[in-house]
């Protein structure tokens, strides 16, 4: 099968062509510099907001690309945040409803900021949305995603993913290391997650299985309390825990990120689990001693 991947050079897009390639597919990277040359694909083409991008010969289309929702959300980031998102999907969209030969499935992430703060209530895939900024992001992201005319359209709601070479562990790592991990707020607040090798394989999985289709939450099955995420990420890397950030000067910093921080989301994977999606690390310590051993 040959798979267009955008976002191929970045965090999650290396571990799917990596595995992909194990697999015996094809990957056409996209990147917006077409010159890049992306290890692990048969060729490199254009993506940019501002055109569809050639998608000839693609039976399947996984749709990463999209700014970082880390750092402040000044206007500035909030506007790329959004733009990124609904116009690099619609672009994705209008290339496959150009074609003739469409790809047989459009696998296009998204998010967990999706979800109303749930307490300590599990939140499948058809629980309530959200609202605020990233909730309304998401949802418009999603829109322009099913807005097309693929025949099958599979929505990855990602939680915080954990690796090496990037996402929250990356930035959470040194500070741990450092003695100056901390929890946030209460620390009651759960906390969903995911091991990035996961994440690559659940992407793989909806392309190359025809009975996924909708919303699937891409978190491990079993969600921590943020409190009990900071102790075993502390214990995993034999360092002490003791600050607390307290929520008031978190949002007094980080502005809409803090919100997202605070909130209490228990995600599950209600949909890959009934497709028979088998996780490699579904609890948390093992994934952290995978990751940081």
């Amino acid at each position: 099968m040959t798979i267009a991947l955008t976002g191929a050079a970045g965090f999650i897009g290396r571990h799917i062509l990596r595995i992909a390639a194990k697999r015996g597919h094809d990957v056409v990277a996209f990147s917006r510099d077409p010159e890049r040359t992306v290890s692990g694909a048969i060729e490199t083409r254009r993506f940019s907001l501002d055109e569809p991008p050639n998608l000839h010969g693609c039976d399947a289309v996984i749709h990463l690309a999209g700014e970082p929702i880390v750092g402040l959300w000044t206007r500035g980031k909030r506007r790329r945040i959004l733009e990124s998102r609904v116009r690099g999907t619609q672009r994705i969209t209008e290339a496959i409803d150009g074609l003739s030969a469409k790809p047989e499935v459009l696998v296009n992430a998204s998010g967990i900021g999706f979800y109303a703060d749930g307490g300590d209530s599990e939140l499948g895939e058809d629980a309530a949305p959200g609202s605020g900024f990233l909730a309304e992001t998401v949802r418009a992201w999603e829109a322009a995603a099913l807005g097309g005319k693929c025949e099958r359209v599979v929505l990855l709601r990602t939680a915080v993913v954990l690796g090496k070479e990037g996402g929250a562990l990356r930035l959470m790592a040194p500070l741990f290391r450092a003695g100056l991990g901390a929890t946030i707020g209460s620390g009651q607040q759960w906390m969903s997650w995911i091991h990035v090798e996961d994440v690559a394989r659940l992407a793989l999985f909806a392309v190359e299985d025809s009975g996924v289709h909708g919303v699937v939450n891409t978190t491990a099955p079993w969600p921590v309390r943020h409190g009990d995420f900071v102790s075993t990420l502390a214990r995993v890397l034999h360092r002490p825990s003791f600050f607390r950030v307290p929520g008031l000067l978190l949002r007094a910093l980080h502005g809409g990120l803090a919100a997202e921080l605070l909130e209490s989301k228990r995600v599950v994977p209600a949909a890959a689990l009934k497709a028979g999606f088998r996780f490699n690390f579904p609890e948390l310590q093992p994934a952290l001693r995978d990751l940081l051993a």
